[in-house]
């Protein structure tokens, strides 16, 4: 059946979805339509739309699933609009698994719905890009020459940008501040441990955080070994499948889930240890992804067993390194693939609190997402560029020294923001404060 047989097909007779894992109507009927999930949701908060929201998007489900309506462009739009920031499954009281209906809805899609031709040639160039660390690599040394030529800024101004699809303008703001030789650092394949041994740790790269945030990757290895951690980082590692499970590419997500765990397992680690969010809660889905493998099912779980964000390992031990005074004004933004689909919220703060004179400070709507998302800021600019904004003008309003984050996309999201906004500001990862004041160094450098 094709994907216009199967929008022209809700008549009540057939389900919308095929029998490959549909949104489970268990789990949809979980909801009970309480609607206090409606203000944690950020598309909910921009237009009041009821089918914009976690409860109306569960009942287009049910709808689809009785074969009341089919999946076509009006059902498709509405799950698209969905950040999957998962603010709905911490404030939901009923426990509704919010993460696994959007995720198999996503998969249906995508296997059974036909974009138009600008939205797959999008896609296809964001999942030929940003899953694929050696390829950004290469796009580097043009995209610095772009931003240090003066290029982007005559770009810019000129209006030339406007020229260009949405897509792609969502793209190039936000392109980081590239510093030449400084993106995709290696790291070593093993960092002893400082003093007495607490364990083994493995090391997630990341693929966006490898290339353009490669010392996030450093930070973390050097805070992990002051603290008394063998940190290993496995070579042949790729990506995680983050990006593909989130956006609903099942097979690819599944082929570099088993990739992952194959590569790790070599490593023999205690702990798989994380630095991006939207990485983390994938690494943590592994066994449910790949439940339906009998020969990876078992191995997943037990892979998933030890992943922990690096706030999570350094939130449950006693500080060994000694930490230098940091006398700043910071806000934590919660990453919501941190907070929300991870359950991680106290951790980053507590970490943050055994740095001498740091003043953490809590923002307005600190729940909700900034609009960064996967690949939601480049599919959705519009929406994601006005959340950015909402993001940033509650940050601002706190007056901060800087700005502290735990995944690479929220640190692009909010300097992309500050840009906007005309204002410049320190914006950089948990563990590279954590870093800077172990080694007996300033903050990080401001922004623009």
């Amino acid at each position: 059946m094709t994907s216009r047989q199967a929008a022209q097909e809700g008549n009540g007779s057939h389900s919308a979805f095929d029998g490959h894992h549909p949104p489970s109507l268990e789990l949809i009927d979980d909801c009970v339509h309480c609607g206090f999930c409606l203000p944690s949701c950020p598309t909910y908060a921009l237009w009041g739309e009821e089918m914009d929201s976690p409860r109306g998007r569960i009942y287009l489900m049910k709808l689809g699933s009785e074969g009341k309506i089919a999946l076509g462009d009006t059902l498709v739009r509405h799950i698209d609009q969905c950040l999957g920031c998962m603010a709905c499954v911490t404030a939901c009281p009923s426990g509704v698994q919010y993460e696994k209906l959007i995720e198999a809805t996503r998969a249906q899609v995508e296997r059974r719905y036909t974009r138009s031709l600008g939205s797959r040639f999008l896609r296809r160039i964001i999942f030929a890009l940003f899953p694929r660390p050696g390829r950004l690599s290469l796009l580097c040394a043009p995209l610095w020459l772009y931003q240090r030529s003066g290029i982007q800024w005559l770009t810019r101004r000129s209006g030339l940008l406007k020229l260009m699809p949405e897509g792609f303008r969502g793209m190039e703001s936000m392109l980081p501040a590239l510093r030449f030789g400084q993106w995709g650092s290696k790291m070593p394949k093993r960092v002893p441990a400082q003093g007495a041994e607490r364990g083994k740790a493995a090391l997630l790269l990341g693929c966006v955080q490898r290339v353009f945030f490669a010392n996030v990757n450093a930070a973390t290895a050097r805070v992990l070994s002051a603290e008394g951690f063998e940190v290993i980082v496995p070579k042949d590692q790729g990506c995680c499948g983050a990006l593909m499970v989130h956006s609903g590419l099942e097979e690819e997500a599944l082929n570099l889930a088993r990739k992952t765990i194959d590569e790790f397992e070599r490593a023999s680690a205690d702990l798989i240890v994380t630095n991006a969010a939207g990485c983390g809660s994938t690494l943590k889905e592994y066994g449910h992804l790949l439940r339906d493998d009998p020969e990876y099912a078992g191995r997943a779980r037990a892979f998933s067993a030890k992943c922990k964000d690096v706030s999570e390992v350094l939130a449950n031990i006693e500080p060994r390194a000694s930490r230098s005074p940091l006398n700043l004004r910071v806000v934590y933004q919660d990453a919501c693939h941190l907070q929300h689909a991870q359950g991680v919220r106290s951790e980053p703060r507590k970490v943050l609190g055994t740095i001498p004179g740091l003043q953490v400070v809590e923002i307005e709507e600190s729940g909700l997402c900034c609009g960064s998302a996967g690949i939601y800021n480049m599919v959705e600019p519009k929406t994601a560029r006005d959340l950015g904004d909402r993001k940033v003008a509650n940050i601002l309003a706190a007056a901060p020294d800087a700005i502290i984050s735990s995944n690479p996309g929220c640190l692009l999201q909010i300097s992309a923001g500050l840009n906007r906004a005309g204002r410049k500001a320190s914006v950089a990862h948990l563990v590279e404060m954590l870093d800077a004041s172990i080694q007996g160094r300033p903050g990080p450098e401001t922004q623009s």
